[in-house]
């Protein structure tokens, strides 16, 4: 069985089957990837996305989210400017940002869908526990890319796939909306497709700089 990569569209074999899933990895960009015909419907993945109880005001999920606060943080003033990309129903990025007086602007295409927001550049943009989700990352990538202002940082936070992980009891395929696992070769292929200038991969946290 093969499929098409949603990322680099080459030719992708079979690299995990059981009775509820089927991913495949791809020989170009090493994108593993699910099925498209177990990939949710638009309404089934907006009640999934509705069921997350992510309280901005709770430390433990301040703290899940402080690699990208932190980079943020050092690297960045209230004088620039930033957008949380799929911020969902409350982001605690938004709000330790905001309560420091850092102008962030929020977009989700499922709870902030705001057009506007992505026809402007930005100095940095924070993607938490988002590419995972991307049905077409090609595509999302490259919106991505074209939002930040030269040297600007697109800082994500993922769980990368590597063999050292046993992926039929690996937690993170479990997610039904995690429709594309990343690894540090697709990292690096992403870097090099879209002209990013670097890549810098600290454990979940991940910065391609343009």
């Amino acid at each position: 069985m093969n499929q098409s990569c949603p990322l680099c569209n080459s030719e992708s074999s079979e690299f995990y089957h059981s009775h509820q899933q089927i991913f495949f990895i791809c020989p170009c960009c090493s994108l593993i990837f699910l099925h498209n015909n177990l990939r949710l419907q638009t309404n089934k993945e907006f009640e999934r996305y509705n069921l997350h109880q992510n309280n901005p005001y709770d430390t433990g999920y301040q703290s899940f989210v402080s690699p990208i606060t932190a980079e943020i943080e050092s690297r960045y003033s209230p004088l620039h400017q930033g957008l949380d990309f799929g911020s969902g129903k409350s982001s605690a990025i938004s709000h330790i940002l905001r309560s420091k007086n850092f102008d962030i602007t929020e977009y989700d295409p499922f709870f902030s869908n705001n057009p506007l927001a992505l026809q402007r550049t930005y100095d940095y943009i924070a993607c938490c526990e988002v590419i995972e989700h991307f049905y077409h990352p090609f595509k999302e990538f490259s919106l991505l890319y074209s939002l930040l202002k030269p040297s600007g940082e697109l800082i994500c936070m993922t769980d990368l796939y590597s063999p050292s992980k046993n992926f039929e009891t690996w937690y993170y395929k479990n997610d039904p909306t995690h429709v594309c696992i990343y690894t540090v070769e697709t990292c690096e292929w992403i870097t090099q497709e879209f002209g990013f200038s670097n890549c810098d991969i600290l454990r979940r946290r991940i910065i391609f700089t343009k």
